[in-house]
């Protein structure tokens, strides 16, 4: 059965999240019906240009996603701290982006007077809307239905376009992270639709090689920001050439007609993260297999089940094996 999303979401324990939709009315809704010829791939455009404005908007970071035929992938960052450092006014601008808000709350940004009644009306919703816009199911709901509506308009039909929720699981640590990332990023290549990273369209991956050819790092992505250190800034723990180098030696390996192999600089990076080379290409490549809930070290699930108040540590054998105690 289906768990509540507070069941799910602990910030005190993790700020990051994998969350997948999937398509129900049949496959292809995304890309090409094999059986009627027509294609959707116009979809996908419509599903990428939606995410990342979205990441413009909430205090969500994206750090990976891949829109796939039927269904996305997308692990996303919560950034509680950057909510709470909004004026009211930058809070109500960002809202009003994708809703429409209220008479008082338009009135209250263009700074028109306000009676003391209607400014605690306005302040009420302040707060309201500046947990929506660190709250991961508002997002996946400000994403997944303008598409369902557009595609709906585009098929003259009614009904669901995607299955009734999405669904989460919980990152605990920087294993759990990086692995999922990687999964979400190979997606392509698995599926056999892209040879490499770069070919991979409608993906972060593709996104960041992009430029990277620059030296550049994506703005709508969360990016790399180098080893650990003391005054990091936000950002992913790692150099982003180590994780570009970390996916294409990855990818090769899951490409049948290749002879990959986890290069000297990947394998630093496994070596980090106490993970054997056996272990990263089972988690890189069954990770939604493996992972049916929360993921990560037995320590960091303990802890996370404590805090969810969980009788049941879900996929405790798999997170024992595939990433250690911690």
């Amino acid at each position: 059965m289906a768990r509540p999303r507070q069941t799910i979401v602990s910030l005190d324990d993790t700020p990051f999240y994998h969350c997948i939709s999937r398509c129900v009315r049949r496959a292809f809704l995304c890309g090409k019906d094999s059986y009627t010829g027509q294609s959707y791939e116009h979809r996908r455009d419509w599903i990428e240009t939606r995410l990342l404005e979205l990441a413009s908007v909430f205090a969500i970071d994206i750090c990976a996603y891949a829109v796939m035929s039927n269904h996305l992938h997308v692990v996303l960052r919560v950034d509680v701290d950057k909510a709470k450092d909004w004026s009211d006014k930058e809070v109500l601008i960002a809202w009003h982006t994708l809703f429409k808000g209220t008479l008082l709350t338009h009135r209250f940004v263009k700074d028109e007077p306000l009676q003391d009644f209607e400014l605690n009306s306005v302040r009420d919703c302040i707060k309201v809307f500046r947990e929506r816009l660190t709250d991961i199911s508002w997002f996946m709901r400000s994403l997944n239905e303008p598409i369902a509506r557009q595609a709906n308009k585009e098929d003259k039909c009614t009904g669901r376009f995607w299955e009734g929720r999405f669904k989460s699981q919980a990152l605990l640590d920087e294993a759990a992270v990086l692995a999922c990332m990687t999964y979400v990023d190979l997606n392509p290549i698995r599926a056999k639709m892209a040879a490499t990273p770069e070919e991979s369209d409608f993906t972060s991956i593709q996104r960041r090689v992009k430029a990277a050819l620059d030296g550049e790092q994506p703005n709508e992505l969360l990016p790399f920001v180098g080893n650990e250190r003391a005054n990091m800034p936000k950002g992913l723990a790692f150099k982003v050439e180590d994780y570009l180098q970390l996916v294409d030696d990855t990818g090769r390996i899951v490409r049948e007609d290749k002879a990959g192999h986890i290069s000297h600089q990947s394998a630093q990076i496994l070596n980090r993260l106490n993970i054997p080379e056996a272990n990263w290409l089972k988690l890189t490549t069954e990770f939604g297999q493996l992972f049916k809930g929360p993921a990560g070290n037995l320590q960091q699930l303990t802890q996370y089940c404590e805090h969810l108040e969980r009788k049941r540590r879900q996929s405790v054998s798999h997170c024992q094996k595939w990433f250690g105690a911690g």
